[in-house]
């Protein structure tokens, strides 16, 4: 089975120039199939707090009012994606940016209230990828760029990234020997949040669960080992977190970061 790396960048990485062209060069030069999920949450609230409109989160992870999710909209289905897509293509790389609406991708249900009224956030349907025109993309060596936002109904639904990428991941595991890879700004997820060194290089669910338990992990990392697990849970064989400066070393065998397997 052909190798697929699923690869999701986010965190400071896209507000740093020097490392975000560093990291399209690496990612660029990748020759397996490729997808890439972007975030874009603090370019986002930048623009939002120029606008008047507040930024507020619960467990790391926006509630989307109507005057937030047409800036979303904005953001990332416009100004980041096709600011990703144009830099792809002049480093040669065919890409193609895509949200959860353009050809029937992703498609989703406006998250039920419960708890917390999350506003107009996604929750992507069981079997709501359209892995037939995400396959034929791949095999016309087209590089598909989400960004993350979804559709239910006609209406756009905001959509954590991290969440996207582990979807993708199980729904192509399918055709594709899966590696799914969180880039962000630090070298993996850390044991303590102040100390850039304290990367945990392995973690299984039994160890996830008890640092769990204690309150190790940060709001910020609580997505992206959340989504790894249900990704490793449903099928995928390797989830990878670390720096997206590392890039290259994590598309071989001796990874850098922290690596959670099935």
């Amino acid at each position: 089975m052909n190798k697929l790396y699923i690869i999701k960048i986010g965190g400071n990485v896209l507000d740093n120039e020097t490392a975000l062209n560093s990291f399209l060069k690496d990612f660029a030069s990748i020759k397996e199939p490729k997808i890439l999920i972007h975030g874009g949450g603090k370019i986002a609230t930048k623009l939002g707090n120029q606008l008047d409109i507040e930024s507020n989160y619960v467990n790391g992870r926006r509630i989307t009012d109507a005057a937030t999710l047409d800036l979303v909209t904005m953001v990332y289905g416009g100004l980041v994606n096709k600011q990703l897509v144009a830099a792809l293509q002049q480093l040669h790389c065919n890409a193609i940016g895509l949200t959860g609406a353009d050809g029937n991708m992703l498609k989703a249900v406006k998250r039920p209230v419960k708890d917390i009224d999350y506003g107009f956030v996604g929750d992507i349907k069981p079997a709501g990828v359209n892995t037939v025109l995400l396959y034929e993309l791949l095999k016309q060596n087209t590089v598909p760029v989400f960004a993350p936002l979804t559709y239910s109904e006609g209406s756009m639904l905001n959509t954590n990234a991290d969440t996207i990428a582990s979807v993708l991941a199980v729904a192509m595991s399918k055709h594709f020997n899966v590696r799914l890879i969180f880039c962000f700004e630090k070298k993996g997820v850390l044991q303590n949040v102040n100390d850039p060194g304290s990367v945990i290089t392995h973690l299984p669910k039994n160890l996830y669960d008890n640092y769990l338990a204690q309150g190790v992990f940060s709001d910020g990392i609580l997505p992206k080992l959340e989504n790894a697990y249900s990704a490793i849970e449903a099928g995928v064989k390797e989830v990878l977190i670390g720096d997206a400066a590392d890039l290259t070393h994590n598309i071989g065998r001796e990874t850098k970061g922290t690596l959670i397997t099935g």
